[in-house]
């Protein structure tokens, strides 16, 4: 049982036994050798910046909307949702949210309930910059796709299929220094899983990410490491694994005295996507640990939950 959280080297020729080690135990890794230049990883930092100093009047002018897009304030969200740890506080933290950009009117996206556009802050040079990273970051998602299906012993395309028309979240998130001597109950981000198949994580040098250890009771922590993502699997890719895969809880504490930035980019399924257990992943004679899915109702029920938009009276 992992102590740490390993790292994983995606060029490595044991990487599907090191995706099957690792996240059939933490659950978490750093990924090395994913081929995303560090240029756009600082360009999408700068980007993320330039839009967080913006006067609150202007970011509000974006504030998310019925399709999940656009700018959440400070204690919008709160993780009521988690079978991990009851939230009594917000999230501390404030966040621009891009999606996959489509047309209200395409018909690939007919069954998507969160179709539509984004909402762009007007800042030279700052579409440019997310749109290239989210597209070098959707190609390194596709690539890890075909990663797992090797890793559980799935035939090419049995998951890949479902992400013709992935969803996709690219979040650029800020986090104030929290107080050192503040409540126990109180996170950048409370205890959660993440929802989707996976996450890709850009994080820069403050540090804060905590991940639980296999043995359910210990804290982790995952500071940033040069030139790594950290990549972990969320609650879809945990249901099509029938549990192989671990869905592993993770926070946030920002009590390092300056602001922490991240950018989680999160890569699901297609709204109309099935999920069921692989039959790979069910041991013969045994019932699946999951019942079948469709993402997109999934992903609106703990939208619905946890954020004080959809429910007003939530937060």
């Amino acid at each position: 049982m992992s102590t740490s959280i390993p790292v994983i080297d995606l060029e490595s020729p044991d990487v599907a036994e090191d995706f099957r080690r690792a996240y059939g135990d933490v659950g978490f890794a750093y990924l090395e050798g994913h081929g995303i230049p560090q240029d756009l990883v600082d360009a999408a930092f700068a980007a993320s910046g330039s839009f967080h100093v913006l006067p609150l009047e202007q970011k509000l002018a974006l504030q998310v909307n019925a399709q999940h897009r656009g700018y959440m304030p400070f204690a919008e969200s709160k993780i009521v949702s988690s079978s991990i740890q009851k939230a009594t506080k917000p999230n501390l933290s404030e966040s621009l949210m891009v999606m996959h950009e489509v047309e209200l009117d395409d018909p690939a996206r007919r069954d998507d309930p969160l179709a539509g556009p984004n909402q762009w802050p007007p800042i030279p040079g700052f579409r440019a910059a997310i749109g290239e990273y989210e597209l070098a970051l959707q190609g390194l998602a596709r690539r890890l796709v075909r990663v797992f299906e090797v890793a559980l012993g799935a035939h090419a395309g049995t998951l890949a299929r479902s992400f013709e028309h992935p969803t996709t979240f690219l979040r650029l998130l800020h986090y104030p220094p929290q107080d050192p001597t503040g409540p126990d109950d109180e996170f950048g981000s409370n205890p959660h899983t993440d929802y989707g198949f996976l996450t890709i994580l850009a994080q820069d040098s403050s540090g804060g990410l905590q991940v639980r250890a296999p043995d359910g009771t210990t804290w982790l922590d995952a500071p940033p490491r040069p030139g790594a993502f950290v990549l972990n699997v969320g609650d879809i890719g945990e249901r099509w694994s029938n549990g192989t895969l671990r869905s592993t809880p993770h926070r946030v504490l920002n009590r390092t005295g300056r602001d922490r930035y991240s950018i989680p980019y999160f890569f699901d399924p297609a709204a109309a996507a099935v999920v069921s257990p692989l039959p790979a992943c069910v041991p013969t004679r045994e019932a699946p640990r999951f019942e079948s899915v469709t993402y997109g109702d999934y992903l609106l029920a703990k939208l619905n939950a946890n954020h004080s938009y959809r429910q007003p009276g939530l937060g």
